[in-house]
């Protein structure tokens, strides 16, 4: 792809749909390589708007809100950074063909909810994954807990994003609240959610997996070094870089990955997340972009997995290698308000070999993510700790 100059009218211009923390490094990404980048999201100020070339604020989950405002920009490629968009709208958009889609809308489709990404794993590609069962009501759902998956087991809106809606359920006393929390938890209410066999594995991990041009223009599979992490309630708290796992297990991952990316088809990165216990692995979910688990690799690789985003996307080459073992630790709210101010910042990086990212959101949470720690060292462990003790040092703070 030939790259214009931003703002004139040769300009090469992407549109992120969802402008968060990850959307703001994909946008990043682009413009270093000269693209024209739009960012669009639900809320004003949003962590990408305050970098890209423009701004909207839209529900990309209204189809004709989302039309229109493609239709007025023009865009060359867009991009989905959030599940929560009206896909059948990208589907017709794409089929017109001025308008490329990252991956494909194809993808969007299927992964923007849970059950058409298990139905493909499991059903179309047959690959292993915990059992499990859908349910539009409470009732259901203790019907195919006691009849199907049994306790303990997991519950999860069929649409949702960084393990909001998600619960653990050890005993039938749990099913009420894991319904209701998953009813409020979701991007979009469905009505629906999933509900899994809990798998007893020694670790997971995010395969992260690059669709790229090879020099001869086909699409070629690469693979970044698996990624270790532990989740809270589904919400990532900790990821590290590589995860050591045996060779058996590490093929059968990549093959798993290999299989799922090639079925959704397109350019880009996708973090695939699998389950491990020995040599056996299991297909647990996949987002067709950049992972948060991945915000390790702007410490660990040679590439990120933003950079490599988004020169999958311009179709130029990539790089996955590994450049020095990593780790990266969530900075949490910590209060509901506005505005923040975040102390500490200096105490964080006097730790040796640290780094910040702190995403500009305009209003904290309690438990939303507002920052990362990073850190390299010798070793996971080494870099592990510092990326831990450098978090501790950030506070955000009502101003």
């Amino acid at each position: 792809m030939d790259i214009g100059t931003p703002g004139s009218a040769s300009s090469t211009k992407v549109m992120l749909l969802g402008s968060g923390e990850l959307g703001k490094e994909v946008i990043i990404a682009l413009q270093r390589l000269g693209v024209e980048v739009i960012a669009v999201d639900r809320y004003a100020n949003a962590p990408g708007h305050q970098v890209a070339h423009s701004a909207h604020v839209i529900n990309m989950a209204d189809g004709g809100e989302l039309r229109a405002l493609i239709e007025k920009v023009r865009p060359h490629i867009v991009v989905p950074e959030i599940e929560a968009i009206a896909t059948d709208a990208l589907a017709e958009i794409e089929a017109q063909g001025a308008i490329e889609i990252i991956p494909t809308a194809k993808a969007a489709q299927l992964t923007m909810n849970r059950e058409g990404i298990r139905r493909l794993a499991a059903e179309s590609l047959e690959l292993r994954t915990s059992r499990y069962a859908f349910a539009e009501s409470l009732n259901q759902l203790s019907m195919v807990i006691d009849s199907v998956i049994g306790y303990p087991c997991i519950v999860k809106p069929v649409m949702s994003s960084s393990g909001k809606g998600q619960s653990l359920v050890e005993t039938p006393g749990d099913v009420e609240n894991a319904w209701n929390y998953a009813m409020s938890g979701g991007r979009v209410n469905r009505g629906k959610v999933i509900v899994e066999e809990k798998i007893e594995f020694d670790y997971e991990i995010t395969l992260l997996t690059v669709r790229a041009l090879n020099a001869q223009g086909e699409i070629e599979t690469r693979f970044c070094e698996p990624i270790g992490h532990i989740q809270k309630q589904g919400d990532y708290v900790e990821s590290w870089q590589p995860q050591p796992m045996s060779a058996a297990a590490l093929k059968s991952s990549q093959n798993i990955a290999r299989e799922v990316t090639a079925h959704l088809g397109g350019r880009g990165i996708f973090g695939v997340e699998l389950f491990v216990k020995g040599d056996e692995v299991w297909f647990s979910e996949v987002s067709p972009r950049p992972h948060d688990t991945g915000m390790v690799t702007m410490i660990s690789q040679h590439q990120s997995e933003f950079a490599l985003h988004a020169r999958a996307i311009l179709g130029l080459p990539v790089d996955t290698r590994l450049r020095t073992p990593g780790a990266s630790a969530v900075i949490y709210g910590g209060f509901d308000g506005a505005p923040i101010t975040y102390e500490g910042v200096a105490e964080a990086l006097r730790i040796p070999q640290t780094d910040l990212r702190l995403f500009g959101k305009p209003e904290a949470f309690v438990k939303r993510r507002m920052g990362v720690a990073l850190a390299y060292g010798g070793n996971t462990d080494e870099a592990r700790d510092r990326a831990k003790r450098a978090a501790a040092c950030v506070k955000p703070v009502h101003t």
